[in-house]
């Protein structure tokens, strides 16, 4: 899942410009009659904003799989990118800078920067950028250009200032370091699989978490990473290559479309979860466009995460099906409630009693900032983790489930399921066998709604 720093070896997606208004991105869309004329794909206004502003804007162009979504707006090109041209001059301006401004948030977070330990060592790093005139500090200042210091959070974590670019660097080219969001660490920091320890990353690309559990894990055991998107998996791939993971099995296939049952994976004792979200706690990205997308009912915003909270929901719930998996981490790029704590919540209660969340004490219990206690209905909402640009991160959120090992403990929790199970209106008798067979079987024949999803989750992270 894209951020503003996981750009290694290149981002997913790369936005240029951050615009102050959707005036200019509308006025195109008026003009061209985009939306009358593609309403069979583009059913709202906000996705179109979205398609036309990368399409215009973005490096490399619409990064979305090549999907109906992407070719609706790709039969106008010429057309978009020509009235764009107009806009500008009836304007009077040069160039697309001049009607951008850069999102003041992603102006304070700092440059994090990971340090492989597959290639070299810490103190390795620090040297070697110590030659490169930058000063170790405690912490970096907010007027500072040439400091770092050590994260205090993540082991192997370098913190630069905001602007610094490691592009040109010998260590960043030659995969010694990642550029990757803190919180984006989180996820293979809180998992923290032994070494020599079976793994699997369920949604690998573009490498950031796969290439960060390697590290963890001394480059031993296997980590087998999937990847469903052709043009993302090869990203993958050029990724686990360059940071010399020995210990990853790459996969272009849907982890949903594994079998739990299967010998391969008889041994998997943990699981990364990172799937399509919404990306609404990225900073820097089209917050702008989207976040008055909602229809004054708010319906469309609705529709639009519950088809995302129910795929979400559904990978958990297969990843809870391998037999020996005793920890599994699912984390978003998210600030929606009905992404992360509501499905936190939703997949214990399913799991019935077989799986808990982990203790404050096992995840990152120096981090402050915890879930939402009044999302969890009865839930430890200390168990959770979430991180805002407040804290010098992008929006993201943090969840881990450990199997329950303890009969007792087990029917414990079952009670404790039962509750919040009547708490969200969903009566006992809907979790029966019977019924959750039906319920999978309606989510995996609604190709389109997962397709939708998946489809944002390409654009927007």
């Amino acid at each position: 899942m894209w951020n503003p720093h996981n750009t290694f070896p290149t981002p997913v997606i790369h936005r240029k410009f951050v615009f102050a208004d959707r005036a200019p991105l509308n006025d195109v869309l008026h003009v061209t009659s985009l939306l009358s004329a593609e309403k069979r794909y583009l059913k709202t206004p906000s996705l179109a904003l979205v398609l036309v502003h990368d399409l215009l804007l973005a490096r490399g162009g619409i990064q979305a799989k090549d999907g109906p979504l992407k070719q609706a707006v790709l039969r106008h090109k010429t057309r978009l990118q020509a009235e764009w041209v107009k806009i500008k001059i009836k304007r009077g301006v040069k160039n697309d800078a001049e009607m951008a401004q850069e999102d003041e948030r992603q102006a304070q977070i700092p440059r994090y920067v990971r340090v492989n330990i597959n290639k070299w060592s810490l103190s390795d790093a620090v040297s070697h950028f110590r030659a490169q005139g930058y000063v170790q500090v405690q912490r970096i200042s907010e007027t500072s250009e040439k400091e770092f210091h050590i994260d205090e959070h993540i082991d192997n974590l370098l913190v630069f200032p905001p602007k610094t670019s490691l592009l040109a660097d010998a260590a960043y080219e030659d995969g010694r370091v990642i550029l990757q969001d803190k919180a984006s660490c989180f996820s293979a920091a809180i998992l923290a699989p032994s070494p020599n320890s079976i793994v699997i990353d369920a949604t690998a690309a573009p490498g950031n978490k796969t290439t960060h559990l390697s590290a963890l894990m001394d480059n031993t055991g296997r980590i087998v990473a999937f990847e469903k998107d052709r043009k993302r998996f090869t990203t993958l791939e050029k990724m686990v290559s360059k940071a010399g993971c020995k210990n990853v099995e790459t996969n272009c296939q849907d982890f949903l479309q594994t079998q739990p049952s299967d010998p391969r994976f008889s041994q998997v004792t943990h699981i990364l979860l990172d799937p399509s979200c919404s990306g609404s706690g990225i900073v820097g990205r089209l917050d702008h466009l989207v976040e008055n997308r909602a229809d004054h009912d708010g319906s469309e915003n609705e529709e639009r995460l519950k088809k995302l909270s129910t795929f979400q929901r559904q990978i958990i719930e297969h990843a809870m099906q391998f037999p020996s998996v005793a920890k599994i981490v699912y984390s978003t790029c998210s600030i929606h409630p009905e992404e992360n704590e509501h499905v936190v919540r939703d997949a214990l209660a399913a799991s019935r009693g077989r799986f808990e969340l982990v203790s404050r004490s096992e995840a990152l219990p120096a981090w402050s900032r915890r879930g939402l206690e009044s999302e969890l209905r009865g839930l430890d909402a200390q168990s959770l983790i979430r991180c805002s640009p407040e804290d010098g991160t992008n929006g993201f959120f943090v969840a881990c489930f450990r199997r329950v090992q303890n009969r007792g403990k087990r029917k414990e929790l079952n009670g404790l399921q039962n509750e919040v199970i009547s708490g969200t209106g969903i009566a006992d008798d809907a979790y029966d066998k019977g019924k959750r067979k039906r319920r999978r079987k309606q989510v995996l024949e609604s190709e389109q709604s997962k397709d939708e999803a998946q489809e944002w989750g390409g654009i927007l992270s």
